[in-house]
């Protein structure tokens, strides 16, 4: 390495690399990433020829950590994260605690202590969060409802992970035959969870107010590059804020700037800005993981390597996806959580890397992580694809999946009691957010029909219980429109978030009810027309008072002979 210019050895190495490789893998009908693991393994410490600086290439990896969970927040709402809390948050415990005891069995079925079994076990119970989101934008699911659960569960997940790795230290104390816990640790455990909640405060109070002001402030200047740099400092700044002075890992810290700064009437431009910024460097990161394997591993433990990637893929897959259908969710949604999490990433790093400095982990430990995440993350987005063949073939075989994928779910149907008027010549309102509840609210004070599709299950059960007409699922899906009626409708307004892709529900309308005129949210003009052009009478996307702009689209379009 010129001795003078790692950094940008690093990076010249790395990126060319990684293209060469990459390119081949797709050539391969193989994911890209494939390609970037592969580069790192080459150029990592463990194979001949040119080794990279390993910090300088973790350091940029977590640039590309930042930038991702950054761009995810900008596209992920508070609402939509609370909105999955009732499977979420359990589903995240359960799952962890389970991994953990597979693993934590298996470390001590090969005799290593009780206290490396514990931190083997947590390392494989969190999966990788920018794993998942480069796995669900290959799949065009980032914004589908089965997405927002798999990421809500992760963003848990990271909140769990804060906790872990505060007490650590003092579980290894116990699993040794160590003191109860200190009085000291619960001290720190209280100041850490007392810092968590702080900086949640100030980004989902302070943060909200005063970050969409700063942006507006940029983008006023008219000048571009100000534009992306406040967006890149932002990102990055925030994260590294959150991480040094509360003790919250750069990921999440970036995850909650993101989503703050979506309060602002740019940040749709605000991802198009950070988009080529955060592809660059987030193949740093699967670079960064291929960098720390040791092909040696598969050679001198190969039996062990396979037990790890089974409880990867196996273990916690299995254990995810009978807790989501334990909660009375579809066997589609069971598959697409299990898949996101058959996979491990930077914490199970970080947490072999705390056991180590605590003296309790063996020398192997490392590898055989390393080795798990290496194919885990390999195969991860193959899996993805399987989600959808293998629905059909079990729902095809089974007539168990068959039922578990027609859960006998009361929000799915509208209830037999339902008046007739809500039946025919109807308004079907798809969403029933910010903007869909004035909506609602409008057209209930007009004593206009209506009809609520949303696919959050409180919202659903919120509104069944004031009296609304409403439909828990995925508007896209036919038979959740069918459910709604919608062959009897006389107009379809769809006020869902912007970022959800809205075209294969008007596609679907349209098949069902060709006639009926469809009013949609759009979050800009060229997005406006394309949906036009795929059938919306009108598509509504103004930067102030949308809800205002798309209640007269929908009165004039219920007005007596239109």
């Amino acid at each position: 390495m010129h001795p003078s210019m790692p950094l940008i050895v690093t990076l010249a190495v790395a990126l060319g690399l990684s293209l060469v490789l990459g390119f081949l893998a797709v050539r391969m009908r193989l994911p890209a990433l494939v390609g970037y693991l592969l580069a790192g393994v080459l150029i990592g410490p463990f194979t001949p020829g040119f080794v990279a600086d390993v910090d300088l290439a973790g350091q940029l990896a977590e640039i590309g950590v930042m930038l991702l969970m950054f761009g995810v927040g900008l596209h992920f709402s508070f609402d939509d994260l609370m909105a999955v809390r009732r499977i979420a948050i359990p589903g995240a415990i359960v799952q962890m605690a389970v991994a953990t005891a597979l693993g934590g069995a298996l470390a001590l079925w090969w005799g290593w202590s009780v206290s490396a079994a514990l931190v083997f076990g947590v390392a494989l119970s969190v999966a990788s969060t920018v794993v998942l989101l480069r796995a669900l934008e290959a799949q065009g699911t980032l914004q589908s409802h089965n997405g927002r659960i798999a990421i809500g569960w992760l963003v848990v997940e990271d909140l769990a992970m804060v906790l872990v790795l505060v007490l650590l230290p003092a579980l290894v104390g116990l699993a040794d035959g160590g003191a109860v816990l200190s009085s000291g640790l619960w001290l720190s455990l209280s100041k850490t969870l007392l810092a968590v909640a702080v900086f949640l405060v100030l980004m989902l109070v302070g943060g909200r107010r005063v970050l969409p002001w700063v942006l507006w402030q940029i983008a006023s200047t008219g000048s571009r590059e100000l534009f992306t740099l406040c967006v890149i400092a932002v990102a990055v700044g925030i994260a590294y804020g959150a991480s040094v002075l509360f003790g919250v890992s750069v990921a999440l810290g970036a995850f909650f700037a993101g989503l703050v700064l979506r309060e602002s009437e740019f940040s749709h431009r605000a991802a198009e800005e950070l988009l080529p910024f955060r592809d660059a460097f987030a193949v740093l990161f699967f670079v960064s993981v291929g960098m720390l394997f040791d092909p040696k591993v598969l050679l001198e433990r190969p039996v062990q390597v396979l037990a790890v990637v089974a409880i990867i893929l196996l273990g916690k897959s299995l254990a995810a996806a009978a807790l989501v259908l334990a909660l009375r969710y579809p066997l589609n949604a069971a598959l697409t959580v299990s898949v996101s999490l058959a996979q491990i990433g930077e914490f199970s790093f970080i947490l072999i890397a705390l056991g180590d400095s605590l003296g309790v982990m063996p020398h192997e430990a490392k590898s055989l992580i390393v080795a798990g995440a290496l194919f885990s993350i390999a195969l991860n987005p193959m899996l993805f694809t399987l989600v959808g063949p293998l629905r059909r073939w079990v729902i095809a075989r089974s007539a168990l999946a068959r039922r578990l994928e027609d859960r006998d779910d009361p929000l799915a149907e509208l209830p037999m009691s339902t008046e007739a008027r809500f039946l025919a010549r109807h308004v079907v309102l798809v969403g029933h957010g910010s903007v869909g509840r004035q909506l609602a609210e409008a057209l209930r004070a007009r004593d206009v029909p209506c009809v609520v599709v949303e696919h959050h299950r409180d919202r659903v059960e919120a509104l069944r219980l004031a009296g609304v007409a409403a439909v828990c699922g995925d508007a896209s899906e036919p038979g959740v429109l069918i459910q709604a009626h919608i062959a009897q409708a006389g107009l379809m307004v769809v006020a869902a978030a912007e970022s959800i892709d809205v075209r294969p529900m008007i596609e679907t309308a349209q098949a069902l009810n060709p006639s009926m005129p469809i009013i949609v949210r759009a979050p800009n003009a060229e997005e406006a027309r394309l949906l036009l052009q795929a059938g919306a009478a009108q598509a509504i996307h103004a930067d102030q008072a949308v809800a205002d702009v798309m209640l007269q689209a929908m009165l004039a379009a219920l007005k007596p002979g239109r």
